[in-house]
């Protein structure tokens, strides 16, 4: 009887010593979001936002309010500086997107992305300068084929992987980002898309290819990796630098450890001074495969 009443007092007790902790966060001021990349053969393309409170109700005109206008935006390889001009495309949701890319009335200045090319960009609005470098690799790793086969364990006979086979050049510090492109649908990263040769270095591997997701809808985590028989895919296998892995690797670890009490914060690591976000060049190889019905 002594125990089981002792038992209730320590039930009380600690009862009586919950309380509740309310949070605060102060407001602050927004933040330039700069995503910027260059592409060889392609020109370059900059997209500028402003950063959102963390707790921002997400909507469509918030969106659109966010996008960044009359910036100045000049990008240099080391020879020609071009200046940069504002366009918009709409979505299909009738959201207008706002980008900066290459000025089509004034070419004098215009380049292309070049393999093995070093990139300065220098941005200029509401009174502040902001500014990056990035650079072009050589496209040192290389896809050498690819095949399909029929998705192991899986009761649904359509659906298939997709398998590569690359090649490391010899040396540490190649590192990469991958997309696909199923028919008609734009090109997706993968959920984890970037990788270095830590382990790879100087030999040819052959390894599943994940499909790239739309970070923006639903993703099925059980079949998201798979492709179907009939499909048209293309892979984009992009060479990258330091600073581009490292953007996309901490970024995708933030984006995956969203809703988990247990990760540990991770900061997002850009190379923009002065605002959020990356300048980054790609040395892309697109090899495609169809996928016999």
């Amino acid at each position: 009887m002594k125990l089981w009443l002792a038992f209730i007092s320590l039930v009380v007790l600690l009862s009586s010593c919950e309380k509740a902790i309310n949070f605060k966060l102060d407001s602050t001021q927004a933040s330039l979001v700069v995503e910027a990349t260059i592409e060889n053969s392609q020109p370059p393309v900059v997209i500028l936002s402003s950063s959102f409170d963390y707790f921002s109700n997400i909507s469509a005109e918030l969106l659109a309010g966010s996008f960044v206008h009359n910036a100045v935006i000049t990008i240099s390889n080391g020879t020609k500086t071009q200046q940069l001009k504002e366009y918009f495309y709409n979505t299909q949701a009738n959201l207008k997107v706002y980008y900066y890319s290459i000025d089509s009335s004034n070419l004098a200045g215009a380049f292309t992305g070049a393999f093995s090319t070093v990139y300065t960009m220098n941005i200029q609005v509401n009174g502040k300068t902001y500014t990056a470098n990035t650079s072009i690799p050589a496209l040192a790793k290389k896809v050498d084929s690819l095949w399909w086969k029929k998705a192991p364990d899986n009761p649904d006979s359509s659906k298939v992987v997709l398998v590569a086979k690359a090649t490391d050049p010899p040396g540490f510090g190649n590192y990469i980002r991958y997309f696909t492109k199923v028919n008609s649908e734009p090109f997706y990263p993968g959920m984890n898309s970037v990788f270095d040769d830590q382990i790879i270095d100087g030999t040819t591997y052959t390894l599943d290819v994940d499909r790239g997701v739309n970070r923006n809808e639903k993703i099925d985590m059980e079949n998201y990796v798979f492709f179907n028989k009939g499909d048209t895919i293309t892979l984009k296998l992009a060479n990258i630098d330091k600073a581009t892995f490292d953007f996309w690797r901490t970024m995708e670890y933030s984006y995956q450890s969203i809703g988990n009490p247990f990760s540990s914060p991770t900061r997002v690591t850009g190379n923009i001074n002065g605002a959020l976000g990356y300048f980054g060049g790609y040395a892309a190889q697109y090899k495609t495969i169809i996928v016999p019905k």
